[in-house]
């Protein structure tokens, strides 16, 4: 359920790209009502950006409404689609709302590696109660995720500036969700096998 939750902004982009494709004149005309110069051709893009910054918002103030903290993982995706977003919308650029999630797995995986090589075990911190793990495979388990945040960084990359917007938009929800979940389920899989006595 939580997980689905993450995914809240990207089905929400989802679904509003593929609903203003589907109407772009009025789209543009709903989208030139609050700004100026947005053609049909922009309009399910950067309709689909402006939902996405409201969907994230509208999480953090749930999180607040049930009396819970935001995760600093949400913090750093407001801060991203705030900026990338806003960025396109304001230049009607599509380029910058394409390269936000690689900017946010970097970012990921950036806080990540620093972690590994200052000796911090933040996946141990996080998940311990669920998994517990000894030290060295909380260590393997972080490098793994600094990989799949990486290589899913770069994938975005690939497929935003060698297709088009549509397929684009398509990977983002499908694949790059489906990837997620796949990783998830085998890292899941290989905490199972590697034992999960703790360090004493």
């Amino acid at each position: 359920m939580k997980l689905l939750a993450d995914f809240f902004p990207i089905i929400l982009f989802f679904v509003t790209f593929k609903a203003a494709g589907m109407h772009p004149d009025q789209a543009a005309d709903i989208l030139n009502s609050v700004m100026h110069g947005v053609t049909a051709d922009q309009a399910p893009v950067l309709a689909a950006t402006f939902v996405a910054i409201v969907a994230t918002l509208l999480q953090v103030a749930l999180k607040y409404a049930r009396g819970q903290r935001p995760e600093p993982a949400l913090w750093i995706s407001l801060a991203v689609i705030v900026v990338f977003g806003s960025l396109t919308l304001w230049l009607h650029n599509e380029w910058f709302i394409k390269a936000k999630p690689s900017i946010l797995y970097w970012i990921f995986a950036a806080i990540l590696l620093w972690a590994q090589l200052t000796g911090r075990l933040v996946m141990k911190k996080l998940m311990a109660a669920q998994m517990p793990l000894t030290d060295q495979a909380w260590r393997r388990f972080q490098w793994a995720w600094i990989g799949f945040f990486v290589f899913a960084g770069l994938l975005n990359v690939l497929v935003a500036w060698g297709c088009s917007t549509e397929t684009w938009v398509n990977f983002k929800l499908f694949g790059l969700m489906g990837l997620t979940f796949i990783f998830t389920i085998a890292a899941v899989l290989w905490v199972m096998k590697n034992g999960q006595t703790p360090e004493n």
